[in-house]
């Protein structure tokens, strides 16, 4: 007897990431920025195994913003490890991004608000991931990341590395652009 070998289409790595999304505006959005999230996990295969996203007004970004950053006013997104392994690295988190802020600026820059709140949560995940921009030479990498991810996604970049562009200051730093807020 000869066994038949069956030809199976390899199963699809689901990502091992739970996102939870909260939204005091911005619900249409909910559904789009799961997927992405989880499609971006699948892509870097960090040790975060949770997530969770909250698309907040001005008003309650404000007041995080003022409460953790100590700065008026609101921002894009915020970003919280909320548990580390014993590497030091986020296994859950949760990311704030401010609606009607990626509203003004996916407007002001021909984008969909989609994207717009889609960049915002990436740069979170990004942060929770180990990513930073606090320097130039971090900057540059984490923004050259999220436009990496991006295009893996199928979106395109949204971000564009200084770079790229030429914004840099005689100091070698970015200079103030649409993206100087993603912190």
């Amino acid at each position: 007897m000869h066994a038949q070998i069956q030809s199976q289409k390899p199963k699809r790595r689901q990502s091992l990431l739970r996102v939870s999304i909260t939204a005091k505006c911005g619900r249409a959005h909910g559904v789009y920025l799961r997927r992405q999230l989880r499609r971006a996990h699948a892509l870097l295969r960090p040790p975060l195994r949770e997530l969770s996203v909250a698309l907040v007004g001005d008003r309650q970004m404000s007041d995080l913003h003022e409460r953790f950053m100590s700065i008026a006013g609101p921002t894009d997104v915020l970003t919280f490890p909320l548990e580390m392994d014993e590497e030091g690295l986020a296994v859950s988190g949760e990311v704030v991004v401010c609606v009607p802020e990626a509203r003004r600026r996916a407007g002001e820059h021909g984008n969909s608000v989609a994207n717009e709140l889609l960049l915002y949560a990436l740069h979170g995940l990004l942060h929770l991931c180990g990513y930073d921009d606090r320097t130039a030479r971090e900057f540059e990498i984490m923004h050259r990341a999220e436009d990496d991810l991006l295009c893996r996604l199928g979106v395109g970049p949204l971000f564009g590395s200084p770079t790229k562009t030429g914004s840099l200051n005689g100091k070698g730093q970015p200079k103030a652009s649409r993206r100087q807020k993603l912190k």
